[in-house]
């Protein structure tokens, strides 16, 4: 398994190496020896959790306030176009944004580290993204800047077809900016 950098500090991708063969696929989502030496610590996880969207789908983008939350994020089945932002004001990729593909063709994970905005659209007829997250949900702590806001103008390859109604009314970045 190897890990690469993105664009946006502290944020990893984990690439398994699938083993396939004419039964299939066989791969690693996650190893203890390979995370411990980014510093990304299986025993610092509390919860998986799992969603499944249909196409054109976008669930976000979302965060926690407070000291935030780290997640490792893959898709299971299917295919997302993920999206990271940068809400830690001393960062210095704040307000930044990075899109990846996740999918179940090379198991790539997204290692995101508190302070991070996230949300998908999902790009197959069915979409399973896992999360493993190091803090019980609390929703008193959630946050959410809407998926169109003009200000951070996120590329989204298709047509939105579902949202929630919490998704819709989310706020703006320019609010969530004044509020850090």
């Amino acid at each position: 398994m190897r890990v690469d950098t993105t664009d946006l500090e502290d944020v990893l991708v984990f690439r398994p190496e699938p083993f396939r063969d004419d039964r299939g696929v066989f791969t690693r989502t996650f190893d203890v020896r390979v995370g411990e030496r980014v510093g990304v610590r299986s025993a610092d996880f509390v919860q998986d959790s799992q969603s499944r969207s249909v196409f054109g789908v976008i669930r976000g983008m979302h965060g926690r306030a407070g000291r935030g939350e780290a997640k490792l994020v893959r898709c299971a089945h299917g295919a997302v176009h993920d999206v990271l932002v940068d809400i830690r004001k001393e960062s210095p990729t704040f307000g930044a944004q990075q899109a990846f593909t996740l999918d179940d063709v090379d198991f790539a994970h997204l290692y995101v580290p508190p302070g991070f905005l996230h949300g998908f659209q999902a790009l197959t007829a069915v979409a399973d993204v896992c999360y493993r997250i190091d803090r019980e949900h609390d929703p008193a702590e959630d946050i959410a800047v809407a998926y169109d806001d003009p200000d951070l103008a996120i590329a989204w390859p298709l047509p939105v077809t579902v949202i929630s109604a919490r998704d819709a009314a989310a706020g703006t970045w320019a609010a969530l900016v004044d509020s850090l």
